[in-house]
Order: structure tokens, then sequence, then C-alpha cells
């Protein structure tokens, strides 16, 4: 394969450069990717500055992140690697603390374990604005991906982010508060990077934790590394039997959560954002904006306008809600994948604060979670009702869709009339009612996702089925 094909296979989405390992992620391409962000930290950092680099625990991720140290050095950089996979939080956190100039995180996140992927975050502690990632693709086509030459191994050296990390996640939380709960923890691992971190932080924080899948897979068990209820079925049944008062997860870098109740259900991450903004100004008396995508429910504008605090849509991807909180004071800002920040933190999605947010917040109210949730939804005058639709359409069916949707959005969606169109990100319906649906194309995937929130679960069948099949009706249109 020439290095112009390879170039024209490295496309960055939401969040950094994805490809399957050895088909499209190879070593000569992270270093074509790693060379074309070294253009850029020329332009944005002076070279006295260390760059940081990171993995997460999938197939090859160490190897990769070595390689890229190795380029790096080449080009003139001093190199600071981790000593063992880390959370995408955890070197967020460093690339600030270190004035570093930002950090190269070697993972995929949630997705499947033949998947690697590069992402920079800049030395703010969040993600890359589109600004800075625009840049860096830019720079692709003109930078090599020859092997460097022999460099000074002085001039890369390991380092343990735990401490500093730690002590700063310490600062955020009720510790005390924590210990008097001596709340009965399940936490699963996943074979995630937050082992050896959320296991050790529930220890110091009083609880009785037992975990599961602490080692390092990088098969990820035969499953996927996401917190959802498909690979949660032995936390859920851990938490049920011993009458755990929740069960905590991450998925792979660390970066989302996934949280059980003691019943064993598996909680959205938009109940969980509702959950804690709620817990943030009623329990720690804090305030700030709430700030949420435009695919999350708007239960938290309801809790906004009742707690009398500002909220502030953004467009789908944690780096627009991070360069908001770096913008104004939020109290939290996440979306309904699964990523949370909060006033205080670092301005990057992370799992593990948010797992131990939720156990502070049992003990501070001192009920079980399942009423701590049931509180926060009728207080924000729910339950709605939400789901999306992943919907698998080849490209031209895809674009004739959105053109559809775009030229002549529906005037009425289930015999609800259409209020408003947002066009922020992807097509989004006001309903009448206070309802609305979002259409959007992935990012990373060859799929439209349709999201509808409403109130009442008979609607919500009656929207799933018609945005269904309206767009199965625009396939004739396809151009073949």
């Amino acid at each position: 394969m020439s290095t112009g094909a390879q170039s024209q296979e490295i496309k960055f989405g939401t969040d950094g450069w994805r490809g399957i390992i050895a088909k499209d992620f190879t070593f000569a391409n992270v270093r074509k990717v790693t060379r074309a962000i070294a253009r850029y930290l020329e332009t944005a950092y002076s070279k006295d500055r260390p760059v940081l680099v990171a993995y997460d625990p999938r197939f090859l991720a160490d190897e990769f992140a070595r390689t890229s140290a190795e380029v790096l050095v080449e080009e003139g950089w001093t190199v600071k690697i981790v000593d063992r996979d880390c959370p995408t939080p955890t070197i967020a956190y460093n690339a600030l603390n270190l004035q570093s100039a930002g950090a190269l995180m070697f993972t995929a996140s949630h997705n499947p374990a033949a998947y690697c992927g590069i992402k920079y975050i800049p030395d703010y502690a969040g993600p890359a604005t589109p600004a800075i990632t625009d840049a860096i693709v830019a720079n692709i086509p003109n930078a090599s991906d020859a092997t460097p030459a022999t460099s000074n191994p002085n001039s890369i050296s390991a380092f343990d982010p735990k401490p500093d990390y730690l002590k700063f996640l310490y600062s955020l939380l009720d510790v005390d508060k924590l210990r008097s709960a001596k709340l009965k923890v399940k936490y699963d691992a996943m074979y995630s990077t937050s082992r050896g971190y959320l296991d050790l932080i529930l220890e110091y924080c009083g609880c009785d934790v037992e975990s599961f899948h602490t080692w390092r897979d990088v098969l990820f068990g035969g499953g996927m590394p996401e917190p959802k209820a498909t690979q949660l079925a032995e936390l859920v049944e851990a938490v049920k039997k011993d009458g755990a008062d929740l069960g905590l997860a991450t998925d792979g870098d660390s970066d989302r959560f996934g949280i059980v109740d003691e019943k064993g259900n598996v909680l959205t991450p938009n109940t969980i954002l509702l959950l804690l903004a709620r817990h943030l100004i009623k329990n720690k008396g804090k305030t700030g904006a709430i700030v949420r995508t435009v695919a999350t429910t708007h239960l938290l504008d309801n809790l906004a306008a009742k707690y009398g605090v500002e909220l502030y849509e953004t467009a789908v991807g944690f780096k627009y809600v991070g360069e908001k909180m770096r913008e104004t004071q939020v109290l939290i800002g996440g979306e309904e994948s699964g990523g949370l920040s909060v006033i205080g933190h670092i301005p990057e999605k992370d799992g593990i604060l948010a797992d131990m947010l939720v156990a502070e917040a049992i003990a501070y109210e001192g009920k079980p979670l399942s009423q701590l949730v049931e509180e926060a939804i009728k207080e924000a005058g729910g339950p709605l009702y939400n789901q999306r639709l992943d919907l698998h359409l080849t490209e031209a069916h895809k674009v004739a869709v959105l053109d559809s949707f775009t030229q002549s959005p529906p005037e009425s969606v289930a015999g609800i009339p259409v209020k408003e169109v947002g066009r922020k990100d992807g097509i989004k319906l006001y309903l009448e009612d206070g309802g609305w649906v979002l259409l959007r194309p992935s990012g990373t995937e060859p799929l439209i996702r349709v999201y509808l929130e409403t109130d009442s679960a008979e609607k919500q069948a009656k929207i799933a089925a018609e945005m269904e099949d309206v767009i199965n009706k625009l396939a004739p249109l396809m151009n073949v």
C-alpha cells in the first residue's frame, strides 16, 4: 500500500482517528499521524514542554505508543510515556498538571477489540477543537511514514500519572461522607484502564468493594468495552445477589460510565446526568450552567429552569461541551452516550469521577439509588421516554434522507406539529408537545441515528415507527 493510499484512510472523527488494527491502523500510519501532530505542536508550543504519550489495554496499543514517542523524539520533543495503560481523563489531567505540549492517547474507547485509535489532547486537558484537528489533518498528506533513525533514548522517560490524578480526584469528592456511608459496591473493570484506579478509590473511600475482570485482556473478554446493559449481566447479577448499594463500570479508556442501581437496573446516561446535576446543586451547594448536546434529554432543561441556572445546547461530541466549560462556569456538562464532567474538574469526560459522584450522592442522601433517581426525574417533570434508532443505510440512501429532511423537514411527526427545526448538528425537530426528534448521520459508522424523546410510551412507539417508515420510503430515491 502506498503512502498516498494510506493517507486517504486517515480520517478524524468526533474524537480523533480510529481504524482496524493491521488494516488501516498500522505502524506506518501511526508514524504519519504523529508527524502531522508534531507539525501542529511546532505552531502552538515551545519545545521546552514535554509531550505525554499514553495508551489503553488494546492489542499493540503500547507498541503504537512507543513508536509514536520515538517519532516525537526525532522531531525534537522530549517525551514522557506512561508506565502502564491509563485512563483518558488521567492523561488529560496530567497534560495540564505537567505544563505539557499536550498528550497523545492511543485508544478506541468503547469500540470493539479489533480497533485502535489516537487522539490528541491539548494542554488545557480537554478534547481538541475542530480547529486543532483540522490543522493536524491538513498536515497528514505531507507527513512521512518512515521509521525514525536511532534517536537519544534519554529523551523518552516513563512516568506514573496516577498519584497526581488521584489527589486531584479526592479534592472533588467528600471522602469523609463516603467513608461514613460504608457503601457496598460491585465493580466491573471490564478489563479497562480503570482497573487499579476505581477499585483503589472505592477502597480509599471506605467502600466494601468486590471487583471483576481486573486484568489486561486485549479482547475484552470477547465482548465490547462498553458499559451498557448487554455487557453488564454479570455485574447486575452480583449487585442483586449480594444486596449491594450499586454497581459501577467504565468503558475501555474510562471516560464513560456504567451505573447499576440496587435493584439491578442499568441506568441511562441521561438519568445519571439528571441525578448528578440535582446532587451538585441540592447537596453540595454548587452552581453554574448545565450543558448538554442536542441528543441529550430535555429533562435537564426543566431542572435548569427549576433551579434558575443557564442551559446550553451544543453539537454532539464532548469537544463542544468541553469548549463551553472553558468559556463559562459550568455545573455539569454531558452527553447521552455516557460522558460527563463537572465544575472544578477538567473539561474532559471522566467515567471514574462520574461513578464516584453517584456513590457520593447515595452517601449524602442515605437513600437507595433507585429512589434518588425517581425523585430527580419527578423534580424535573418526568418521566420522558427516550429512544435511539441506528439505521444502517447505503451511502446513497443516507444522502437522500439527509437531503429530504434538510430541504423539506416534516410539518408534523406522528400527528404532532413541528414548531421549530434546529440545524446545530443534524436536523432536530422540536415538537409542539415538548418532545423532539433528532436525525443525525454518524461520524464514524455507515448509519443514520434517529434520537427521540416524548412524554409517553405510546407516542414513543408511534414516532419511532413513523420515522423508520419515512426513511425507508426514501430508499427508491437513491441513485443506483
